[in-house]
């Protein structure tokens, strides 16, 4: 077997959220071709325990704790050195030895690098082949936050945007080829960059695991006997389903209780920061971490997705049509994913729009919001199988 060395800036398991899901399947498919070298940073002390899941899969590991406050503090050399602020957050000495000898030692002359924070680690004089997942243009997510703040945070962000900018157009021209994760950040991507370089841009579809996010299997239901459920799933520490939890609990929610006065909101994720502990009330329930998302999701009457900042594929979104949940949410979240009319998602624009779907939803009994297309169309279009073989593709081209 080839040697490849895989870096990414958070160590990809347990696969419970985004990028840890993209990553994991991409990792777990490399290694069954693969000796693969995996070196990753841990920024949350829990995720520690998971470390020989992917030691037993990996010819090598290297682990390195990673600070969120301490690397807040050192990302602000780069207003100094005029560069991102996320370059300096993951810049380390230690990590960056590693790679160099890792590369030395094993002959290695291939690196995926996940995350282009962490194409920093690789230097031209390593004469690897580079190949990079963006996973979305982040610059382009940075200048969305701008858009939405005022005052010094959004001069700090428009900044970022900027630089990163700047540093992601590098790292495309050093790579042999970079991957997005839809079509649409792809082309995006592909608008900042000179025409010779916009051939090495490609995307590579998220997956589903549809045998574990399956209809077919029965839950007991975490909710109580009278409670009527719109769900929300994700990382709620993410700023962007934050501002949509938020935004939905306080200008959509109160339309739907003049009608629904039994509906209650579930939002379900690992660590929600104050701004989401706050909106708990009695028809607002915050869970914190699950064991499982699934029986949420399956005893759920609709799943709902209201972002309004987002940038490539929900993932949220997929594994509730793979559940086979209706799904209501906005154009933004649905960016990535290819849909037509003949499906059971239900897209609103603005509060009034999003509102009027779900009383209408609403209205329906629980066994007619079963949607066999929208699971069907899930295993037809994201398989994580059929993305890794055209990763793969790429690099043994």
């Amino acid at each position: 077997m080839k040697n490849i060395l895989f870096l990414a800036h958070r160590i990809p398991f347990p696969p419970n959220k985004g990028d840890k899901i993209r990553s994991y399947h991409f990792l777990s498919y490399l290694t069954t071709i693969y000796n693969v070298y995996l070196g990753a940073f841990i920024d949350d002390p829990n995720d520690w325990q998971y470390t020989e899941k992917l030691d037993v899969i990996c010819a090598e590991t290297f682990y390195l704790k990673l600070n969120p406050f301490k690397a807040k503090i050192k990302s602000l050399k780069g207003f100094l050195t005029g560069e991102a602020l996320s370059l300096p957050y993951y810049r380390n000495q230690t990590m960056q030895h590693w790679v160099d000898s890792t590369i030395t030692k094993n002959s290695i002359n291939k690196v995926f690098v996940f995350s282009s924070v962490m194409a920093q680690f690789i230097k031209n004089s390593h004469g690897v082949e580079m190949f990079v997942d963006f996973v979305d243009v982040d610059s382009d997510k940075w200048r969305q936050y701008a858009t939405s703040k005022s005052g010094l945070p959004a001069q700090i962000y428009q900044r970022e945007s900027y630089y990163l900018s700047s540093y992601e157009k590098k790292i495309a021209e050093q790579a042999k080829v970079s991957f997005f994760v839809s079509e649409q950040e792809a082309d995006l991507f592909k608008q900042l960059l000179p025409a010779n370089l916009r051939k090495k841009i490609t995307s590579i579809s998220n997956g589903v695991d549809t045998i574990y996010f399956s209809s077919e299997q029965v839950f007991s239901s975490p909710y109580a006997i009278n409670e009527d459920v719109i769900v929300f799933t994700g990382a709620m520490d993410y700023w962007a389903n934050v501002d949509a939890v938020k935004w939905f609990s306080d200008e959509i929610l109160p339309n739907i209780l003049l009608n629904f006065p039994l509906v209650k909101f579930y939002i379900v994720g690992s660590k929600p920061t104050k701004i989401v502990k706050a909106l708990a009330n009695k028809s607002v329930v915050v869970t914190d971490s699950v064991e499982d998302i699934r029986p949420y999701i399956t005893n759920a009457r609709l799943a709902i997705a209201p972002l309004r900042i987002a940038r490539g594929i929900q993932n949220k979104v997929l594994e509730a049509m793979a559940m086979g949940k209706y799904v209501v949410t906005t154009p933004a979240a649905m960016e990535g994913i290819s849909y037509d009319k003949s499906l059971d998602v239900f897209i609103g624009d603005n509060i009034d729009e999003v509102a009027k779907l779900l009383n209408k939803l609403l209205q329906k009994k629980t066994d007619e919001l079963v949607s066999n297309v929208n699971r069907n169309f899930v295993i037809d279009n994201y398989s994580w199988n059929k993305n890794a073989n055209k990763l793969v593709d790429f690099l043994e081209e």
